[in-house]
């Protein structure tokens, strides 16, 4: 071997020895930024205190708390581009006052358009409300115990009142429970659109209305789509149940676990019946079972400005779907059932409530009153399980879906327990509140 063909080799025998130490020191790096990474990361969490003792609530919160941790270190704005919006709201809310964007979005929507804003900390932004659960719990909450974002948010929707409310009624926050459950019977009674009225009775909506809407069951299960109920083992419970109202698009399959696989009435906001993406026509979710749709219409019930400016259009698939599928059970809520339970949660706070109409819980909850000797609803008032994820079966975070920004959730909430039979356990393990029926409501004259 020459002299050359050593010196090669001999290089070779070194850069193999350096890579094989260069490759030692990356994993050791590895290794050791992992081990920081762990420790700084145990060390926060073990500073948040939880509101709760057993294990299982315990690691709920834990991992809400890594979420927000890791959220915090990365770009959320990027994160909000490629997440679906909730049901929260019927249009875009944009404050005219401030930098940020409040996008209550509809859940066929993506929120493309966030903005950050340092005047909003991580905190505020993807606040978790418990100080507004545990009120919630004992029947006591105000506004001020929300976020600025949320603040802020009902702020702009009073002042805007898009919908031209004028309440001239009481505001009375002292009414008994049972005070408030004859209110409740007596001035929120099930209307749906027959026909009857113009422009309907001319279009010929007589004939396409089914027959008035008056089941009867003795125990009723309204499943709401919170985010909350992942990991609640309810399905079987849920099921036991006479009859099971779920809401929108909220699906069954891979969450029976949790919120059980019995439908027996669906509520739909018509952007299901005018958005293509929900499948309408072909969705299972849709097939035998009773669909209950609504929109909102002028608080002055005008009919024929409704007809022709409905927030969706849903006139047109209603029209279609009759006359594909005449013998389903297919309603549209009268807009004066749903204004009604606009005024009942008015009159029962001294604030001054979002002028928009009430969430799809809140009017599924009062219509299951009306068919129902006991309604049970599940996480409508969170449990300890409360996360800002909106739907358990979507992957957005947003407390406004929880609290409210567009519909007046809190002050609805608020009511439904102040309404409510259920114990303390119920409420905290469960979210789980028990309302009578109004055929078990008796009032006096």
């Amino acid at each position: 071997m020459g002299v050359q063909d050593s010196i090669l080799l001999g290089l070779r025998h070194v850069m193999k020895q350096s890579g094989q130490l260069l490759l030692l020191i990356l994993l050791l790096w590895m290794l050791l930024f992992l081990a920081v990474f762990t420790y700084l990361t145990d060390s926060e969490l073990n500073q948040t205190s939880s509101p709760f003792n057993s294990e299982s609530q315990h690691s709920s919160y834990v991992q809400h708390s890594a979420r927000t941790i890791i959220a915090s270190h990365t770009s959320r704005w990027d994160q909000y581009a490629e997440k679906r919006g909730p049901f929260q709201s019927r249009q875009v809310f944009q404050p005219s006052h401030t930098r940020e964007e409040f996008h209550f979005r509809n859940s066929d929507e993506r929120s493309k358009e966030v903005t950050p804003n340092s005047d909003y900390s991580d905190d505020d932004y993807f606040s978790n409300g418990w100080s507004v659960v545990r009120g919630l719990w004992k029947g006591q909450v105000s506004s001020k115990m929300l976020s600025r974002r949320l603040r802020q948010a009902m702020r702009e929707y009073v002042d805007s009142n898009n919908h031209k409310v004028l309440y001239k009624g009481q505001q009375k926050t002292s009414k008994s429970r049972q005070e408030m459950l004859c209110q409740m019977k007596q001035q929120a009674k099930l209307r749906t659109l027959d026909g009857s009225e113009q422009p309907f009775s001319h279009l010929g909506f007589q004939q396409l209305a089914p027959p008035k809407l008056q089941q009867m069951y003795k125990t009723c299960a309204v499943v709401t789509s919170a985010g909350a109920i992942l990991n609640s083992s309810l399905g079987r419970e849920i099921d036991s149940h006479d009859a099971v109202l779920r809401f929108n698009a909220a699906p069954c399959k891979d969450y029976e676990r949790d919120v059980g696989s019995k439908t027996t009435i669906r509520i739909i906001n018509s952007q299901i019946l005018a958005n293509h993406i929900h499948k309408f026509n072909s969705s299972l979710l849709f097939k035998n079972i009773t669909l209950v749709a609504w929109d909102p219409a002028p608080y002055n019930i005008d009919l024929h400005k409704w007809y022709q400016h409905p927030d969706y259009d849903l006139f047109k698939p209603y029209i279609n779907h009759r006359n594909n599928f005449p013998e389903q059970p297919f309603y549209i809520l009268h807009p004066s059932f749903i204004w009604n339970l606009w005024d009942i949660v008015q009159s029962n706070t001294q604030e001054n409530i979002q002028p928009n109409p009430p969430s799809s819980g809140f009017l599924g909850i009062i219509m299951m009153m009306n068919f129902c000797e006991e309604v049970h609803v599940y996480e409508y008032i969170p449990s300890m399980r409360q996360t800002s994820l909106c739907h358990y079966y979507e992957t957005y975070y947003d407390a406004a879906c929880t609290l409210g920004a567009y519909h007046p959730l809190l002050y609805e909430k608020v009511l439904v327990k102040r309404m409510s039979a259920a114990s303390e356990e119920d409420l905290k393990k469960k979210g789980k509140v028990t309302l009578p029926g109004f055929s078990k409501i008796k009032c006096t004259l």
